[in-house]
């Protein structure tokens, strides 16, 4: 048999059994019963180099005992021996449990332990209670609370639900998606979903950063919101947040002009529910966190995958769907949120794939631990925008000679914003020069439409979709 080179998450070495001190080996058996399972190879040191142990039928007989006496509930086991150099080595393969958490009880110790990396640690608090929920075949969304419906509004899940189904949500239907109990006490599910904020975890932390690392919030930080509350209003400011710290570039091609995001819209919004549904709320004082930097989109979320195995060990199109909280993902799901269960993650990697100017460089990565799970998007147009802001600059040098002795001093300010937003966007909107400009949308459409007809700017679109661009300042058109 081949052995691990290393001791891993689902592997320990023990040199020999110890039975007076068998703590130092049954920590292990509780933390892979509460994990994805296990091995302890007796026999093998911490090197991996296979010393063998000593009466192995008599060693097999104290593991059995000694793991039916002070592991509760017993977990599902078996021993094998295997002969290696002419050497004995014990294999005890621990199963996952499903009626978690499996304790070490000694001496008054009453102790669960779960895995992290190469080691086996007590669990925390908030472990433990998502293994006793998990032990009960339970979900804390699905948990009811002392909290009655009639205290709280829901308006904006109700709209929201109309919006995308076209179905009007009956009261029978709080009941019916598990959001409250018959007595009309809201789930923590349901709790989630109100107006008003009374889930204190509820939370979205968003930051984008100047430059490729963190630093100073106050200091370092182009932007800085939190929010706060309802999940659908999380998802959508959220959404908002990255919308307006995202760029739209674009470039010609022979007949039609060819929009290219910083991001694909559809796996932002899979990745940013994903982080809302999939997250452990059971972390007292933790949130979602959204980090933007140059080059790359990160989002962060309480709690690593609910099967305990790290994602990056997983193949991405073999995950299947398993849900930390399902009464939320079947309710986002019902409202089109996301799609068939399980396919979020292959889903954020096809729409990025889609994006013009993709290489398996901007390929998302995935990232998990026991305490965390992180998607990070790759900017596709990072380290492709220095020629045309160059070009920008030039034309808009050159449009303010041709201009400035052709307009009144409101004009000229206005023109002076127009040109400073054109400098930072690919494109602007009516609303976007209006606020940055101060005035009302019709005074700014009246501007706008002046300096189409001075043939200044360029636009695409109709009534509120209507987008301004800087003429000829394409990315095609870009020289050095």
């Amino acid at each position: 048999m081949l052995y691990p080179l290393a001791e891993t998450t689902e592997c320990d070495f023990k040199r020999e059994l110890e039975t007076k001190k068998p703590k130092s080996w049954l920590k292990s058996v509780s933390a892979f019963a509460n994990g994805i399972g296990g091995k302890l190879i007796f026999g093998i040191d911490d090197s991996g180099e296979i010393v063998g142990i000593i009466d192995a039928q008599k060693s097999a007989e104290a593991i059995s005992d000694l793991i039916k006496t002070r592991i509760t509930p017993t977990p599902q086991f078996i021993l094998t021996l295997e002969k290696e150099q002419e050497k004995s080595v014990l294999i005890l393969t621990i199963e996952a449990g499903r009626a978690t958490p499996y304790y070490y009880k000694a001496d008054g110790i009453r102790e669960a332990y779960v895995r992290i990396g190469n080691e086996s640690i007590v669990a925390p608090d908030y472990i433990l209670n998502e293994l006793i929920l998990k032990g009960k075949n339970q979900s804390f969304d699905a948990l009811t609370s002392d909290v009655k419906k009639e205290d709280y509004s829901f308006t904006l899940l109700e709209a929201t639900y109309y919006e995308r189904t076209l179905l009007k949500m009956e009261p029978k239907d709080y009941f019916s998606f598990c959001l409250a109990d018959k007595k009309g006490y809201l789930t923590n599910a349901g709790r989630l979903f109100a107006d008003q904020y009374i889930v204190y975890n509820s939370r979205v932390f968003c930051t984008r950063w100047n430059g490729l690392e963190k630093g100073s919030v106050f200091d370092d930080a182009l932007d800085d919101k939190e929010f706060e509350g309802n999940l659908i209003y999380l998802l959508r400011s959220a959404s908002d947040f990255i919308k307006n710290n995202s760029k739209v570039r674009f470039y010609k091609d022979v007949e039609y002009r060819v929009d290219k995001p910083d991001y694909a819209e559809r796996a932002v919004t899979e990745a940013l529910v994903n982080a809302l549904i999939h997250r452990d709320y059971i972390v007292l004082g933790s949130e979602v966190h959204i980090d933007m930097y140059d080059d790359r989109l990160e989002i962060s979320s309480p709690g690593g995958m609910f099967d305990g195995k790290a994602v990056q060990e997983h193949t991405i199109a073999d995950i299947g769907s398993m849900r930390r909280n399902p009464v939320i993902a079947d309710l986002f799901h019902r409202m089109k949120f996301m799609e068939r269960r399980g396919s979020g993650l292959k889903k954020i990697i096809s729409e990025t794939e889609k994006l013009p100017g993709y290489n398996e460089s901007l390929k998302p990565i995935f990232y998990s631990d026991g305490s965390s799970f992180r998607v990070i998007l790759k900017n596709v147009n990072y380290g492709t925008t220095k020629v045309s802001d160059k070009v920008s600059d030039k034309v808009s040098d050159k449009v303010s000679d041709k201009v400035s002795d052709k307009l009144n001093e409101k004009e000229k300010c206005f023109f002076n914003v127009l040109m400073t937003l054109a400098k930072q966007h690919d494109f602007v909107t009516t609303k976007v020069v209006a606020e940055a400009a101060g005035m009302p949308e019709a005074t700014t459409r009246r501007y706008l439409a002046k300096f189409s007809k001075m043939d200044i700017i360029v636009s695409d679109g109709k009534n509120r979709s209507k987008k301004y661009y800087l003429k000829n300042t394409s990315m095609t058109e870009a020289n050095p």
